[in-house]
């Protein structure tokens, strides 16, 4: 059987993914990459996917389950890749989502490296998705279980690295993988999910910015959607299109108190505009930066598309707007879509491609 390296993190997921592959017969080696780096007063986030703790935890799974493993320093081109986007796309009033940079610039090359320098035919990871293969062609599908699949995050993949990549849990539910995992004497079984950003130690994304040495966490002004300035806000890095907390301002229109939402960040001028509910939903989404990963036939098209990682695609009609940008017309409006974000487009199951969502 072929030679595959797999990503392991120390959680129950990657775990798993590096059991089963054995199981079917691969030679399995596992690697964890080393990409959290204390900057500043960052803390160290022992249980986040990339810190020594958690890699010497992987190490000792990888023993219980009898393959090698190492453990690679990737810190250096995790800061450049993806810490130092982050804090930058803030300060430009974006939402970032690392872990698509880091699949992107780090986890996946990396992996891609070591398989070259080992001979290895195959990479692996323990994401919640699917790899369909079929006469020379390469599809990327979502994860069989709505609730834990995670195609969203790999939709920038490009088509030669999902040619060599293995996802063992994508037919698979949450439950039955820890089950596995209990099965098989793994201490991970119950290891809780790592929720949080892994390089915030924990804490909230607002905090790691300023310790970062973020400069754009200044005071500046919170307009409401009819112009008026209604108070001030602690720096445009602290809040996304959608948000509900963080600013001290009351409802200035006549009536009961109602709550207020960030629809618009304006970095240049380092403000945000707050208003009603439905000023934060939108049926009109602009993209750049689009990786295919499998063109449309004719423009345009029609396709379901996730604007937030966890919604299910929602009907919408896609057009080309210059060389590299498409326009999205949603059937609905959908909640808060975040420049900075990411839009993924599907055709059912399968990631047609995507990109960054741009300012309107």
């Amino acid at each position: 059987m072929p030679k595959v390296i797999v990503g392991m993190s120390g959680g129950v997921d990657s775990s798993v993914a590096a059991l089963l592959l054995k199981k079917e017969g691969f030679e399995v080696e596992g690697v964890s990459l080393l990409m959290f780096e204390n900057r500043g007063k960052t803390k160290t986030c022992a249980s986040s996917c990339c810190s020594l703790e958690t890699a010497q935890e992987a190490g000792r799974t990888a023993e219980a389950i009898g393959v090698p493993f190492k453990i690679v320093d990737a810190r250096d081109l995790f800061i450049e890749k993806v810490i130092n986007p982050f804090v930058r796309s803030y300060a430009a009033g974006f939402t970032p989502n690392p872990c698509i940079l880091c699949n992107m610039h780090v986890k996946f090359p990396v992996l891609l490296q070591e398989a070259g320098e080992s001979a290895a035919e195959f990479i692996a990871s323990g994401h919640y998705a699917r790899i369909e293969r079929n006469n020379g062609d390469v599809k990327l599908l979502a994860g069989l279980d709505p609730a834990k699949d995670q195609s969203y995050v790999l939709y920038a993949q490009k088509k030669g690295q999902l040619e060599r990549l293995l996802l063992p849990l994508g037919k698979l539910k949450k439950a039955e993988v820890r089950a596995i995992a209990h099965a098989a004497g793994l201490p991970v079984f119950n290891k809780p999910e790592s929720q949080e950003i892994c390089f915030t130690g924990g804490d909230d994304y607002r905090t790691a910015l300023k310790e970062l040495g973020h400069e754009s966490m200044k005071e500046g002004p919170v307009y409401y959607q009819d112009g008026r300035r209604i108070g001030t806000h602690s720096g445009v890095c602290a809040f996304t299109i959608g948000q509900r907390k963080g600013f001290r301002v009351q409802n200035p229109a006549p009536g009961p108190p109602r709550p207020l939402y960030v629809y618009r960040i304006d970095a240049s001028e380092n403000a945000i505009y707050v208003g009603e509910r439905e000023k934060a939903l939108s049926k009109r989404v602009l993209v750049s930066g689009i990786n295919w990963l499998s063109q449309p036939a004719k423009w345009p098209f029609r396709a379901g598309v996730k604007v937030r990682s966890m919604m299910r695609p929602a009907p919408a009609l896609v057009q080309m707007t210059g060389e590299d940008g498409l326009l999205i017309e949603l059937d609905g409006p959908q909640w808060a879509p975040a420049p900075g974000q990411s839009a993924v487009l599907y055709d059912g199951d399968a990631v047609l491609g995507g990109g960054i969502i741009a300012l309107q």
